[in-house]
């Protein structure tokens, strides 16, 4: 069954829900703020934590989180994913306070081109079972149907790897599990991507063990229950900026964990 995953989303040190496609590597002028939240990271790490939501991540947007990051894992060791700038020389350490490492643009050099070198070095040195690969990606349109293409660098930056059932056999073979944010999207609570959530589904349907976590655009309770029909219960999700733990107002923090619950 699809179930509710958590999230916290860090930007200079203070949690926040970001339009996803309005960072930028330098131009902090276009950046779009959903939220700035009272609370510091160890108390979202330890409310996930205490209503037994699973599977959990925080992820460092930038530079500057690195502090924020530590003392949310260490208010739940070994309970949350951590993502933001891992790469193979530091991921131990962040294992020593994380349940598993996500990892980005390391796979890909700085022109956007995947190393698989790079990700068979850092599964030998993390584990399969202890790292995610981050497919964050952007729709492109074509002249026949739309493709998804990962996107690097704050999701600013098209990669040369698009999501297709081949890119998931490829890469399953080092991780088993993907965060897949749907960056055009993401903070908007405009509902999720549909058409993305079923090509998920369609393209890793033959590998049934795989761990698939949806982020962007969920704006209702509802979204849980559609997800779950489309993928057959294969995708999780989380919610964001529609959720009142983060200032929203279109679902509760209540009703997810009832779901978790229920499911």
């Amino acid at each position: 069954m699809t179930r509710f995953v958590g999230c916290i989303d860090l930007h200079n040190g203070q949690v926040k829900q970001i339009v996803g496609g309005t960072l930028s590597e330098s131009q902090n002028e276009l950046l779009k703020t959903n939220f700035v939240c009272q609370h510091e990271s160890p108390y979202y790490a330890q409310l996930y934590r205490e209503n037994h939501i699973t599977g959990c991540h925080v992820i460092k947007l930038g530079p500057n989180n690195d502090d924020a990051a530590l003392a949310a894992l260490k208010a739940a060791p070994h309970f949350l994913q951590v993502g933001g700038g891992i790469n193979y020389d530091n991921c131990i350490k962040w294992l020593e306070y994380a349940s598993k490492v996500i990892v980005t643009s390391w796979l890909f050099d700085s022109d956007g081109h995947f190393s698989l070198s790079n990700l068979q070095k850092i599964s030998q040195r993390c584990g399969k079972d202890k790292l995610v690969v981050d497919l964050s990606c952007r729709k492109v349109e074509t002249s026949g149907a739309p493709k998804w293409v990962v996107a690097m660098n704050k999701w600013q930056k098209l990669t040369d790897v698009e999501l297709s059932k081949e890119t998931f056999s490829l890469m399953s073979q080092y991780a088993d599990e993907f965060l897949i944010h749907a960056a055009d999207v993401e903070g908007l609570c405009r509902g999720v991507d549909e058409l993305l959530v079923g090509k998920l589904y369609e393209w890793t349907e033959h590998l049934p063990h795989l761990k698939i976590v949806y982020a962007g655009g969920a704006k209702s309770i509802d979204d849980l229950a559609l997800v779950d029909k489309m993928s057959r219960g294969k995708i999780d999700l989380t919610y964001g900026s529609a959720l009142d733990i983060f200032g929203g107002s279109l679902v509760t923090f209540e009703n997810c964990c009832q779901w978790n619950q229920h499911h």
